[in-house]
């Protein structure tokens, strides 16, 4: 069976344990209800197990070689394989209701594929999956911790975040040279911040933006009314405060 060669431009590497894919697979098994959209099957590690599970599954995948390779090995995929750049796709045209998200996510532009996540949070129910150890800490990270950052209150927001195992460098082709995590996001409750959305990212960016500075150094300029500068909160460094408090501080700034 010819496979795939791994491209270094698409940062492929390939997982080899079965079983690490099976438990990445299992973390959608209560979600079987909802179909799926895997971004990167590559050779199908993943894929297998999802189908094995029962799962609805559509597949996007850019390299030309691997959507070769799964139209020849998974007959089940048929009409259910897309050509197409996961960023750069219309999901509101894909899917009419909830889904999930689940993927060996390339370590180059997987912060990217989380944003576009949250873009679409009102459609995406649970989306899991692997990447980079350091991003998948971040994204998961509490408050005081020093990987707590953008990704951590941007996503915590709207999602339920676990950090669920790591995976060795070991059981891929090729190796990368950072080990790997697995964590899992469920849409929580929020329907709304009770703030104003936008100006809440711009704080929350702004602020990690220079998260050497205290808050009220970072975003003086965003201050509708300097004199709230005086508040404690504002003493402290973003890595300090939860999501509530970012949101208790946009409201501020607004005021």
């Amino acid at each position: 069976m010819q496979k795939v060669k791994p491209k270094k431009f698409l940062g492929q590497h390939f997982l080899t344990d079965l079983s690490v894919a099976d438990r990445i697979a299992a973390t959608l098994d209560n979600y079987k209800s909802l179909p799926v959209l895997e971004v990167g099957p590559g050779m199908g590690v993943l894929t297998q197990f999802l189908l094995e599970r029962g799962h609805d599954l559509t597949v996007v995948e850019l390299d030309t070689e691997s959507v070769d390779y799964l139209e020849r090995n998974f007959p089940a995929l048929n009409g259910r394989i897309l050509g197409e750049d996961f960023l750069k796709l219309d999901l509101n045209k894909l899917y009419d209701g909830n889904f999930c998200v689940i993927g060996n996510y390339p370590y180059n532009i997987s912060s990217q594929i989380f944003f576009k996540v949250l873009d679409h949070r009102d459609r995406i129910t649970c989306c899991s999956g692997m990447l980079q150890k350091e991003v998948a800490e971040r994204i998961a990270a509490g408050p005081g911790s020093k990987t707590y950052g953008i990704l951590s209150v941007l996503l915590q927001a709207w999602y339920d975040i676990e950090y669920l195992f790591t995976v060795s460098e070991h059981v891929f082709n090729p190796p990368p040279k950072v080990k790997s995590g697995v964590i899992r996001l469920v849409r929580n409750n929020v329907t709304d911040l009770g703030c104003d959305e936008a100006l809440f990212k711009t704080v929350v960016k702004t602020s990690f933006g220079q998260r050497r500075k205290t808050l009220r150094n970072s975003l003086r300029s965003l201050a509708a009314n300097p004199e709230i500068l005086t508040d404690e909160i504002f003493n402290k460094r973003p890595e300090q405060l939860s999501v509530a408090e970012f949101i208790r501080l946009t409201n501020m700034l607004k005021s």
